[in-house]
């Protein structure tokens, strides 16, 4: 029963990492292309690790397994997002099919820092 539960959830993990890397291929731009890997490859990569921890029973490898989920899970999306807003300042393309720009008007190129709500509503004011 242990093995086909870990066949499964490899399986599931293996095309998790395969929807990842086809991602890189088809999507096209660089934001939508770092969407896809991060969600996709940190979701392969902690199933792979949960049958790992299944598959060696020992407490020291379910210890490391757990360990590596909890830094993947924790650093992958804070790292993702401080590349999407490097590739943002330095004026990296968006797809043409891109209906908006959440961030246009909102983001001082200056101090590096996105303006808050009550800032944008103070600017409408003044004009």
């Amino acid at each position: 029963m242990i093995e086909w539960i870990i066949i499964i959830v490899s399986t599931i993990g293996a095309a998790a990492i395969l929807i990842a890397s086809i991602g890189i291929i088809r999507m096209p731009d660089f934001y939508l292309r770092l969407s896809v890997t991060v969600k996709a490859a940190t979701l392969g990569c902690g199933l792979l690790l949960i049958c790992a921890a299944i598959y060696f029973p020992q407490i020291s490898v379910t210890t490391k397994a757990i360990a590596i989920m909890f830094f993947l899970v924790l650093t992958a999306p804070v790292s993702a997002h401080m590349i999407g807003r490097a590739a943002y300042f330095i004026n990296a393309p968006m797809w043409k099919g891109s209906v908006r720009d959440d961030l246009e008007g909102k983001y001082d190129r200056e101090r590096h820092r996105l303006k808050s709500s009550q800032e944008i509503q103070n600017e409408k004011k003044d004009i």
